[in-house]
C-alpha cells in the first residue's frame, strides 16, 4: 500500500487529479482506519495509469469510465471497446477539419493584412465579420 504522493509519482498523475478521479468514483483506495491517509494499492495505480493514458488520447471522462468498466469485465465484447474507440476517432476527425478551416481562414486573413502603420486591417475587419 502506497500513500497518494507515491501514487502520483507512479501513475504520471498530479495528486490533485487523482483525487478528482476519487471524487467522481473513478478510483476507490481504501483508507488506513488509524492515520485517515488514503492507501494504493498497485491494482489503484495500474487504473490510474489506464486513466492517464486514456486521457492523453483525449478519451473524455464518461469515456474513460466506460472504458475502464469494460477494461475490467472479462466478459466484454472486444467490439464494445472498438465503438467507443472508433466514435472517438471521428470526433477527432471533426476537430481536424474544424482546426483546419480555423487555419486556412487566419492564413487568408494574415496574408491579406499589410502589417503596416495604417489603421485599416483586414484581420479585425474578418472577426467583425465584413470581408477582407
Amino acid at each position: 500500500m502506497m500513500i497518494i504522493g507515491e501514487a502520483a509519482k507512479l501513475s504520471g498523475m498530479s495528486a490533485k487529479t487523482i483525487r478528482y478521479y476519487e471524487d467522481i468514483g473513478l478510483v476507490t483506495p481504501t483508507r488506513d482506519p488509524q492515520s485517515g491517509y488514503r492507501d494504493y494499492s498497485d491494482n489503484d495505480v495500474h487504473v490510474l495509469k489506464f486513466l492517464h493514458r486514456a486521457r492523453d488520447l483525449g478519451f473524455s471522462v464518461k469515456q474513460c469510465r466506460e472504458l475502464l468498466s469494460l477494461y475490467e469485465d472479462r466478459d466484454r465484447a472486444s467490439s464494445d471497446v472498438k465503438a467507443i474507440a472508433k466514435s472517438h476517432l471521428e470526433d477527432i476527425g471533426r476537430k481536424i477539419e474544424e482546426l483546419q478551416e480555423m487555419e486556412n481562414t487566419l492564413k487568408h486573413l494574415v496574408s491579406c493584412c499589410q502589417g503596416d502603420d495604417r489603421p485599416d486591417c483586414p484581420i479585425l475587419s474578418g472577426l467583425a465579420g465584413k470581408d477582407s
